[in-house]
């Protein structure tokens, strides 16, 4: 592992713990050169399907877009990170169970619209207005009849 600050190889562990669901390991680091201490996390890496896009490219899953989209859509609201962890990790596992080698990327986006009521509403109505690329007002106002009537069952 490289130092953050000096670039050294060479560098011990402090510490290691796993976080609660035992899937990461987190990991204080001392670099041997310079002294400084740094973090790094560590993950299964599991072969997971290639999205299709709309217009037919194929690209490899991102954990992070889809966490920096999450991380948008919950700005200014009460949804802690280890919430939007706990998403995107529910997500992943999804993809890990499903059988294909690739996947419409829709499939992957529907997933996450059917979750994020669940999270936060005004998260999901954020992230719905782009996912869903609305034309009007008017679509906007179909889709939050659709949230208010599912919440009313």
């Amino acid at each position: 592992m490289k130092c953050p600050w000096c670039e050294h190889l060479d560098n011990k562990v402090i510490d290691s713990r796993l976080n609660k669901d035992a899937t990461i390991t987190r990991r204080r680091r001392e670099c041997l050169a310079c002294g400084r201490r740094f973090t790094t996390y560590e993950r299964l890496e599991v072969m997971l399907p290639m999205l299709v896009k709309k217009d037919g490219r194929r690209e490899s899953w991102d954990r992070q877009k889809l966490t920096a989209g999450l991380e948008k859509a919950c700005q200014k609201r009460n949804v802690s990170r280890d919430k939007i962890d706990c998403f995107v990790d529910d997500i992943e596992h999804k993809l890990q169970d499903y059988s294909a080698r690739e996947i419409p990327s829709q499939v992957v986006g529907e997933w996450v619209m059917e979750g994020l009521p669940a999270l936060d509403e005004v998260a999901y109505v954020r992230f719905a207005s782009v996912y869903r690329q609305f034309k009007d007002v008017n679509e906007f106002m179909a889709e939050l009849k659709t949230l208010l009537d599912s919440r009313d069952m």
